[in-house]
């Protein structure tokens, strides 16, 4: 018997979407993938406990199915996310996930880096965790950002980036502000261009200085006053 079109056509591509995360290891590479940054096959290998063999088939199926994109320079190949939308896509699948089965850290390790990402964390390309939050929050309080109806920059808001020395590509085709949520406060952070730009900022000028090799970030005392200066952050909040 002939098989039956399914009367919804995007029923099997996101079939097919899910079916690339129902796997732990290619999992674990879009989890790792969220710092933004380009990894080797052979650092993502490591980071999942695979052999390189079985990281390149899982890799090359996500390569396939739009989820990442890569790029080779002479031996290396680098694997990163697609774009923000699969960023945000994992985001929000992980927040979903711990909230509802949360997990007890094991080792003492395992506390340490999940208190770290919980402080300050980048998500793809912006800030997350406390730092992410208390910088939406203080330029909402400053009327920088509106979260009335959806994440936007004010007229003060633009300025404030201007006077910051922080460029914002206006003519991308990404939203200039945007809302993610947050998956330990629960609550949206800043992302889109401004997000990301911003983000760049604190990472170039020292703001913020990443931990370890992960997706972890803290602020610096050059960060914490500067974070104070511009937006009234006490760092006591961000600690």
């Amino acid at each position: 018997m002939a098989r039956m079109a399914h009367p919804d056509p995007a029923a099997p591509r996101l079939a097919a979407l899910a079916a690339l995360l129902a796997d732990e290891t290619r999992a674990a590479f879009c989890l790792a993938l969220l710092d933004g940054r380009a990894w080797t096959a052979g650092e993502l290998a490591r980071y999942a406990s695979v052999a390189p063999s079985t990281a390149s088939e899982h890799l090359g199926k996500l390569v396939a199915g739009g989820l990442l994109a890569e790029e080779r320079q002479g031996r290396h190949r680098y694997l990163r996310l697609a774009d923000e939308r699969v960023a945000h896509l994992v985001e929000d699948l992980a927040a979903r996930v711990l909230d509802s089965a949360p997990e007890r850290p094991r080792t003492l390790s395992a506390v340490n880096a999940g208190s770290a990402m919980a402080r300050g964390r980048t998500c793809y390309d912006h800030l997350a965790g406390r730092i992410g939050i208390a910088i939406t929050d203080a330029m909402t309080a400053r009327g920088l950002l509106e979260q009335d109806t959806g994440f936007a920059l004010t007229a003060g808001g633009l300025r404030w980036f201007d006077g910051l020395g922080i460029g914002l590509e206006t003519g991308s085709r990404r939203p200039l502000v945007r809302s993610c949520l947050d998956w330990t406060e629960r609550r949206p952070h800043l992302a889109g261009v401004a997000g990301a730009a911003l983000c760049r900022h604190a990472l170039d000028t020292g703001w913020c200085v990443r931990i370890g090799s992960g997706r972890a970030v803290k602020a610096t005392p050059d960060g914490e006053r500067a974070l104070y200066e511009h937006l009234g952050i006490e760092p006591a909040t961000i600690r």
